[in-house]
């Protein structure tokens, strides 16, 4: 036989459309050609694929080799087409048979010693390819990756050799069992965190309808600690959040077992591009808010990010994704993620501090403030002041609250707005807050007080409602009352000082 048929995968946002992998030999001139819209990983590939068949022992046919990767207006990137490709000139060539090759879907990048290196990806792939009912085979180091898709037939392989002697039917390849007991995350804990009582608190809050929290205080006030603690707060994570997660650090080829269940925590430094950010690339992959997928999304020195890479936050904040577009393809990416942020009150640091030793000036602080759009202020629900600790609190042994004993109360919380409307309070729609957030007559009338008083914009008196609805819900009660109405507008700072 002088055509083989084979399935593959290719990435495509978060989509992995399927691939068709045709070989053809026939006579003439010997050359070997790919077609199909391939990068130049993949016509690379031509080389990797001789060295390793002849590493392997195996005769590469001294004829015209046409490998087509349909559908042809699909780019096709990265080297995991080495495989199929491979076993496609083989199985064309007759030295393996052709009866089981549509059984499977196939992956991996080749090394010249025949040896299968590891993918980008292997999680969105084998999740296709389990819902058109074939096995996947691929690389062992992505076997466990790719064994979290439940119902998943995942057949790792460590070469070229193993994949080629399984389909003759010699030595077959062994079905990989996912590891059933994944040691449960650890977290810092926020007993760490001395004082700093009103700035827990909040952060319970957020973590409890999954709002945004801005903290501004002094140096080391804390505030990076309190971030770093905080997804250990965070209710634990679904199955499904939990493969939706790794689903997209998979993208980016950055996943590892070992964190399955384990909330991102992404810290990029001010000097991140836009497009780290949200992510681009003439071949699009993900960037910090969707690796930070249903994690937490630490951005430290806010000010100090470029302004037009923080403008590229408004629309995910709002919308929980990303579309990025490109002159020959677009690709949408989820980025529902909580923003913490973190900055310092004043250029020098020290505005508010006990020892007084601020001298800036308040067209400085001003200045400094704002480079933090108003726009994006709006957007974020919860911002609150972290004072500095008074030296009596530092010399104390930490007595706070534990993160698990935070967390009952929050997984409680959310359970509530779970059962209610089937989703945090921070995504409740418009239509939804009028339904659900609406407050009693006096706290109606202290919320009047405030949008007069601060000049509140629409979209910050939704975001008390949302808040206030957090609060309600871990207090127990069904109807939001003045007390949860008068903090969540202590949590609007930023506008209490306009």
């Amino acid at each position: 036989m002088s055509l083989a048929v084979l399935y593959s995968r290719a990435l495509s946002g978060m989509d992995a459309a399927l691939v068709t992998v045709e070989v053809h030999l026939a006579n003439g001139l010997p050359s070997f050609t790919i077609v199909g819209l391939p990068e130049a990983e993949v016509k690379e590939s031509k080389d990797r694929v001789r060295a390793a068949l002849l590493t392997c022992q195996f005769e590469f046919p001294n004829r015209r080799i046409t490998v087509n990767l349909a559908p042809a207006d699909l780019p096709k990137e990265s080297g995991r087409f080495d495989l199929p490709i491979a076993l496609g000139i083989l199985a064309a060539s007759g030295q393996i048979p052709s009866t089981r090759l549509t059984e499977y879907e196939f992956a991996g990048e080749l090394a010249l010693t025949g040896e299968l290196r590891p993918i980008r990806g292997a999680l969105a792939m084998t999740y296709h390819a389990a819902h058109c009912g074939r096995a996947f085979i691929l690389p062992q180091v992505n076997a466990e990756e790719a064994a979290l898709v439940e119902d998943a037939a995942v057949y790792p392989a460590q070469s070229l050799l193993q994949v080629a002697a399984h389909l003759s039917g010699r030595t077959a390849l062994t079905r990989h069992v996912p590891d059933t007991h994944p040691a449960l995350p650890h977290y810092p804990d926020m007993r760490d965190v001395k004082g700093q009582a009103q700035s827990k608190r909040a952060l319970e809050v957020a973590a409890a309808g999954g709002h945004s929290v801005l903290m501004s205080g002094p140096p080391g006030t804390g505030k990076s600690m309190l971030a770093a603690r905080f997804p250990g707060i965070q209710p634990q994570m679904t199955q499904a959040e939990a493969l939706e997660s790794a689903a997209m650090q998979s993208l980016g080829g950055m996943f590892d077992v070992a964190n399955w269940k384990r909330r991102p925590y992404r810290a990029p430094h001010h000097t991140a591009s836009a497009v780290a950010l949200v992510g681009g690339g003439s071949n699009p992959r993900p960037g910090e808010i969707s690796i930070a997928m249903h994690g937490i999304l630490f951005l430290d020195e806010l000010p100090e990010f470029d302004r037009h890479v923080l403008e590229v936050l408004r629309e995910p904040l709002e919308s929980g994704r990303i579309t990025i577009s490109r002159a020959a393809r677009r690709a949408d990416f989820r980025a529902q993620f909580q923003l913490v942020a973190a900055m310092n009150p004043c250029p020098c640091g020290y505005l508010g501090h006990f020892n007084g030793k601020c001298r800036c000036t308040p067209d400085q602080v001003a200045r400094y403030r704002g480079k933090i759009s108003g726009p994006l202020l709006d957007r974020i629900d919860i911002q609150i002041e972290v004072p500095a600790v008074p030296q009596e609190a530092l010399l104390k042994q930490a007595d706070g609250e534990a993160s698990s004993d935070i967390q009952t109360r929050v997984e409680a919380a959310r359970q509530r707005s779970l059962l209610r409307q089937n989703k945090p309070n921070a995504q409740l729609t418009v239509p939804e807050i009028d339904a659900l957030c609406a407050p009693d007559a006096q706290g109606a009338a202290l919320l009047q007080q405030a949008i007069t008083r601060f000049s509140l914009s629409a979209r910050a008196y939704h975001r008390v409602l949302k808040v206030a609805r957090s609060i309600a819900d871990l207090a127990g009660s069904e109807n939001i009352l003045t007390p949860h109405i008068a903090e969540a507008v202590q949590y609007r700072r930023m506008d209490r000082q306009n």
